[in-house]
């Protein structure tokens, strides 16, 4: 179980990435305000992540470093990532999933080779995500929102289900 929860949309009526705080340590809390997710790239993408902490970061500077690479690209940084997280001996122990999103995209990225990008640009990752993603969905299909409020009021959703999820919430927008 990944304990965290991290959701992102990527509409035409904006771009946001969201997270809680809480980082568990089996059934303890060991941190309440944890920053999970980054901007990159001048500002240009955003990055979250739910799992191992220290993995999360290297794989963050590793992204970092390809879409540097591959001049901001997003699709092509995450694909390269991808590869050399699966084949490379140290980086294919690492657990842990990313959300990386633009003004135009946004994937889930995992060390399994997934690079998804959901149909309807809304995405989530951690123990609470499938509850995050459910709230989101209903909110923007139903309402007017702006897409932050309709991350900030997801997460909430999910923390108010899941244990592992808490309701210090961060969202950074594009």
């Amino acid at each position: 179980m990944i304990g965290t929860t991290v959701l992102g949309i990527v509409s035409k009526r904006g771009v946001a990435l969201g997270s809680d705080g809480q980082i568990s340590l089996e059934s303890t809390i060991m941190k309440a305000k944890a920053v999970k997710i980054r901007k990159l790239y001048n500002d240009t993408v955003l990055a979250g992540f739910a799992g191992a902490t220290a993995d999360a970061l290297t794989l963050f500077e590793k992204f970092e470093t390809k879409l540097s690479e591959y001049s901001g690209h997003l699709e092509r940084a995450a694909i390269e990532l991808t590869k050399d997280w699966r084949t490379d001996k140290y980086l294919r122990r690492l657990e842990a999933l990313l959300i990386v999103m633009d003004k135009k995209h946004g994937l889930v990225i995992s060390g399994n080779g997934d690079v998804i990008e959901p149909d309807d640009g809304i995405l989530s990752i951690g123990s609470g995500g499938a509850y995050a993603l459910a709230a989101a969905r209903a909110m923007l299909h139903s309402s007017k929102l702006p897409i932050k409020n309709i991350v900030e009021k997801s997460l909430l959703i999910a923390a108010s289900i899941c244990i592992y999820t808490n309701d210090n919430i961060v969202v950074e927008t594009l």
